[in-house]
């Protein structure tokens, strides 16, 4: 019987192993695309968060000071008279209070784009991520506190007030 196939018939094809390096430039490429589009998606998540709870640590400070109020028929002189001296938003720096029952106290009270008082009876806030303030909010150093206002029935970013 004759040989039917040739000689390199039953050769096996040497398989090729590893990525060319086209094809490592093009996962590459993909990877820096990817990294591009989450990385600022990631940072509006993470400061989301921190207003949230800062937030939500304003809500906590503020029914303290409402308890402490219903107790005494006054207003804390500080945030240590409530516990809550060491409180620190979530850039780092304290929260701010200030007793508007004072009369002395309104020349220094938080103000609206219109320069009248957000409170009338006290002004809880955090300074922001900018770590600066000023009394009207609606200035560019004022727009990232975040605010409690119109007595305890806003609380978020002055920003949005």
């Amino acid at each position: 019987m004759i040989n039917q196939y040739p000689t390199n018939y039953y050769r096996t094809k040497k398989t090729q192993s590893g990525l060319t390096l086209i094809e490592i430039m093009i996962v590459l490429a993909i990877i820096g695309v990817i990294a591009s589009i989450a990385s600022p998606a990631y940072k509006d998540y993470t400061e989301k968060a921190k207003i949230n709870q800062a937030v939500t640590d304003i809500a906590t400070i503020a029914v303290k000071i409402e308890a402490y109020w219903q107790d005494n028929r006054a207003y804390p002189a500080n945030l240590a008279d409530v516990g809550a001296s060491g409180m620190v938003d979530p850039w780092g720096y304290a929260y701010r209070y200030l007793d508007l029952s004072i009369p002395a106290n309104m020349a220094a009270a938080r103000k609206d784009r219109n320069l009248v008082p957000i409170n009338s009876d006290f002004d809880l806030y955090s300074v922001g991520k900018n770590g600066d303030t000023t009394g009207p909010i609606a200035t560019p150093r004022g727009s990232d506190d975040v605010i409690r206002a119109n007595d305890g029935r806003f609380l978020d970013l002055a920003s949005k007030y």
